[in-house]
């Protein structure tokens, strides 16, 4: 006869200095559920919390609480339930272990409903979601309002084939999709990241826009990979669009991507428009550093891309009209960061890398 759960895998809580309080109530958390006197769990995840809710139900007996710099973590039980709340920032995780499956899932709903809060939305804002693999909770996505200009405000900021180019991108409409690949490429502190923040305006009425932090494992995880095929939207309606960036993938789209990217570049091609794409409105936009010479056939080839774009500086003409003065500007012109470099009153030669030149910097790659 098979050993019971609680004799196979016995509990045992070792503690030392490194460990918190809070660390001590999400282990403690575990017993019931580790042992089988709750074999069930359930969990729901808020980014923003109204401010004076506790997400404890008035039912609970609290058992344990802490709090230390970042997160706090409170421990509550009810009839045939186990409740941990743990908070960070505005944001929280609730999980409830219970005796069935239909009471963890209720008491996580009570605990949840009503709690999630938006801020206001303002007139530049648009909401934008960042997925990441998260080592506790796996795949998570989580929203935040960004900052984004109007293109008619920013179309001098790019050199003119680029803003036409551009012109007709901000244009489009679902009806207008031919290709699901957006490739935007060129030298770094051109503009690449600040256009696409404009892109995620002027498409928010068709399009949720999620950027994808850590790309590399993407394609490299499938279970990662089929999350963020399937989505997780934010309650818009059936049928919205989801436009998905991958930021500086210089090594899985250049040329030699399929020899050192084994499978990741096959997985990037087959979520644009082979059968893990059917059926599910998802575009991939794509920026890099590669010349588009470097990049492989099959990222460029015909029909594949809905725009590919070569993201380069002003000329000197435009890069003079821009600052309002020749002062600094190079003869072949300048990138879009090293005009705001030279605004500042910053030589572009004292920041020969602009990924590494201060916070204001990646918002014009």
């Amino acid at each position: 006869m098979p050993a019971d759960p609680q004799d196979a895998l016995p509990i045992r809580l070792n503690v030392d200095d490194s460990d918190s309080p809070a660390d001590v109530v999400d282990a403690l958390f575990l017993g019931r559920f580790a042992s089988g006197e709750q074999p069930f769990a359930h969990s729901a995840s808020i980014d923003r919390v109204k401010s004076g809710l506790t997400l404890v139900p008035p039912d609970a007996e609290v058992l344990r609480s802490a709090r230390d710099d970042d997160r706090s973590a409170t421990l509550a039980e009810g009839d045939g339930w186990t409740l941990l709340v743990s908070r960070w920032n505005r944001g929280a995780d609730v999980t409830v272990t219970a005796v069935s499956a239909e009471v963890a899932e209720r008491v996580v709903k009570q605990a949840t409903d009503g709690a999630a809060d938006e801020p206001e939305p303002q007139p530049d804002n648009v909401s934008m979601g960042f997925w990441y693999v998260s080592p506790r909770r796996g795949p998570h996505r989580t929203t935040r309002q960004i900052t984004a200009g109007a293109w008619d405000d920013v179309r001098t900021n790019y050199t003119a084939p680029v803003a036409e180019a551009m012109d007709t991108l901000m244009k489009v409409t679902p009806e207008d999709i031919a290709g699901r690949l957006l490739l935007l490429h060129g030298p770094p502190g051109t503009g690449k990241t600040s256009a696409l923040r404009t892109l995620a305006r002027s498409w928010r009425d068709w399009c949720q826009v999620d950027c994808v932090l850590d790309p590399e494992r993407l394609f490299g995880d499938v279970g990662y990979l089929m999350d963020i095929a399937i989505g997780e939207d934010d309650g818009s309606a059936k049928g919205r669009w989801r436009l998905l960036l991958l930021e500086d993938c210089d090594e899985l789209i250049r040329g030699e991507a399929k020899h050192t990217a084994g499978q990741a570049l096959s997985r990037l091609l087959n979520l644009t428009d082979g059968l893990l794409g059917q059926g599910r409105n998802v575009l991939v936009g794509v920026t890099t550093n590669e010349d588009l010479e470097r990049l492989h056939p099959a990222v460029v080839r015909p029909g594949r891309c809905l725009a590919r774009i070569e993201v380069g500086p002003l000329t000197h003409t435009e890069a003079v009209d821009w600052l309002g003065t020749d002062e600094g500007v190079n003869r072949d012109g300048a990138t879009l960061a090293e005009l705001f470099a030279l605004r500042r009153g910053i030589s572009p030669t004292s920041v020969p890398d602009q990924r590494d030149s201060g916070a204001d910097a990646g918002l014009y790659l």
